[in-house]
């Protein structure tokens, strides 16, 4: 493999360095590195990060290969700067044997443009009823460590105790739903004013909140790891931040689309901004963003949920709940994050790679910038204005919330041990 010198790069967002990638890793990181027989990739004084890592992804393949596949969905992660993925359960089949992740875990490395690490079920066939294979997942070749039911909650107590119990043996962590099915039975939004003046079956924020409550407990009592998914709410935050007082081994994500929109959205009664959990209020919002600067929330994750045309393209009620979301998630974060003062690219770095490889145990991902680390990386143009525009995505689907929005920021290279999947915001 041919070297690669980075040259001029703000490496965390720090003073321009150069970067020389050998191989499949980083020789050196300097200024005035003489670049010999290595390309030049001029980067001008952009934004030089670890490769991006998303802990929570839909890539639909096995059974809906209509939304997304593996292949379109990591071309898609490669676009916005992810060299890994954590692939969700709920496909068809479900993810709840040691063949099916096996499956999902050798189509990415066939593809090639991320890794994808599988996550299996916590329950067959997300039922909640019975454990899944957990060990048998884990020892597969896929070596999955999270467990989820994502798209459902496990409400049983009784389950995910043993769950929790279960990953404890060997490292790993449920990676909660927190959606209290009785509670939102009917729901299509948040519950609150919004709500109440369009008609519209209210989700109430003590859905979330109650279910996070319950399982930071049994993580403390259990003595195990657990992850909140998509944590939206203000109270939710408020809960975990009293678990990690404790020192309960909790750890919670959020999504791009939580941070920037609201419910006053839905007004438009564009299905394209149904999503589980929904859109909250402003205040919520807020709340999340100061969470994610202050490190109660930990990560931010996409939720990229790709769905056909024709299951958006329908009336409120019967549309499906989901956006997609790898190739605009840093431009969000730039945006209510960055640009705000709340945090440094540094701490995107954080958020975004070395957090979310820590929590899942991504193996080479989530590395400092620095010799001798794998050469995953992830070169930004954070200058760039442009318009959302979902024809040019690479992912299959198209439900975006974002079309026509301004946002900030490119990633305009991505590297996957020192080999190039995007240049010039082109996919290699």
């Amino acid at each position: 493999m041919s070297k690669i010198l980075i040259r001029g790069a703000k490496v965390l967002g720090g003073e321009p360095q150069d970067v020389l990638i050998d191989g499949e890793t980083i020789a050196r990181v300097g200024t005035g590195i003489d670049a010999g027989d290595a390309s030049v990739v001029e980067a001008g004084g952009k934004i030089l990060l670890p490769g991006l890592v998303d802990l929570h992804t839909h890539l639909r393949e096995p059974g809906r290969e209509d939304s997304e596949t593996v292949l379109t969905g990591t071309r898609a992660a490669a676009s916005g700067g992810y060299t890994a993925v954590f692939a969700m359960a709920n496909t068809f089949p479900v993810a709840d044997t040691a063949g099916v992740v096996e499956q999902v875990y050798r189509l990415g490395q066939e593809h090639g443009y991320c890794d994808v690490q599988p996550i299996g079920a916590v329950t067959v066939g997300l039922e909640g009823k019975k454990l899944a294979e957990l060990g048998a997942m884990h020892e597969s070749a896929a070596g999955v460590t999270v467990f989820s039911d994502d798209g459902k909650c496990v409400d049983d107590a009784v389950i995910m105790r043993r769950a929790l119990e279960y990953v404890k043996a060997f490292g790993g962590v449920v990676a909660q739903h927190a959606q209290e099915p009785r509670l939102t039975e009917g729901a299509q939004m948040n519950e609150g004013i919004v709500s109440a003046e369009l008609g519209l079956g209210g989700w109430p924020a003590v859905a979330e909140e109650s279910i996070i409550a319950r399982d930071v407990l049994l993580a403390e009592h259990v003595g195990s790891r657990v992850h909140i998914c998509h944590l939206s709410t203000a109270g939710s935050v408020e809960i975990v931040r009293w678990a990690k007082s404790r020192g309960i081994d909790v750890t919670a994500e959020v999504t791009p689309h939580h941070l920037l929109l609201t419910d006053e959205m839905v007004r438009t009664y564009n299905p394209v901004y149904k999503v589980n959990p929904p859109l909250r209020t402003e205040r919520d919002v807020m709340a999340l963003r100061e969470a994610l600067a202050d490190g109660t929330i930990d990560i931010v994750a996409t939720d990229h949920a790709p769905h056909p045309h024709e299951d958006k393209d329908c009336e409120w009620a019967a549309a499906a709940m989901g956006m997609v979301g790898l190739e605009t998630a840093l431009s969000v974060v730039q945006q209510t994050m960055v640009e705000t003062g709340l945090l440094t690219w540094a701490d995107v770095a954080d958020r975004m790679s070395f957090a979310p490889a820590r929590i899942g145990r991504a193996q080479g991902h989530g590395r400092p910038v620095s010799a001798g680390e794998p050469a995953n990386l992830t070169l930004v143009d954070s200058a760039y204005r442009g318009e959302v525009d979902p024809a040019g995505f690479a992912s299959r689907s198209r439900n975006t919330p974002y079309e026509g929005r301004e946002l900030p920021g490119r990633v305009t290279h991505t590297f996957l041990r020192g080999r190039a999947t995007l240049v010039d915001g082109k996919l290699a």
